[in-house]
């Protein structure tokens, strides 16, 4: 959990370092991954009773050319790490139960 909190503020602190905007809420994709469909699905399916808000699992092809399962959650959220951490570990906590793996997150820039 510690590496996700200093990778989310690198994250953080490039995006504001390069002029995105402070002041709005940002639409923040939590990435989960996982080569068994059924287990991806039962994340997805808890995450939404959680209340978040999870787009449809997809098949994704890997750099070597394997496949693998994944799907995001959106958040809406502040440009602010313990904000964002505040979801990363809960998800985070939610990928180690139901046996997928947290991808991470991202956002976007915006000016």
């Amino acid at each position: 959990m510690e590496n996700w909190r200093e990778i989310s503020e690198d994250i953080v602190t490039s995006l504001l370092e390069d002029g995105s905007d402070p002041e709005i809420l940002y639409e923040v994709e939590h990435h989960f991954v996982c080569e068994d469909f059924a287990k991806l699905e039962q994340a997805a399916l808890a995450a939404f009773k959680l209340g978040y808000d999870v787009e449809e699992p997809a098949e994704l092809e890997l750099e070597d050319g394997s496949k693998i399962w994944g799907f995001d959650i959106v958040v809406e959220a502040e440009l602010d790490v313990d904000v964002i951490m505040e979801d990363v570990d809960k998800l985070a906590q939610l990928a180690i139960d139901t046996d997928v793996e947290y991808d991470g997150w991202g956002t976007y820039f915006q000016e």
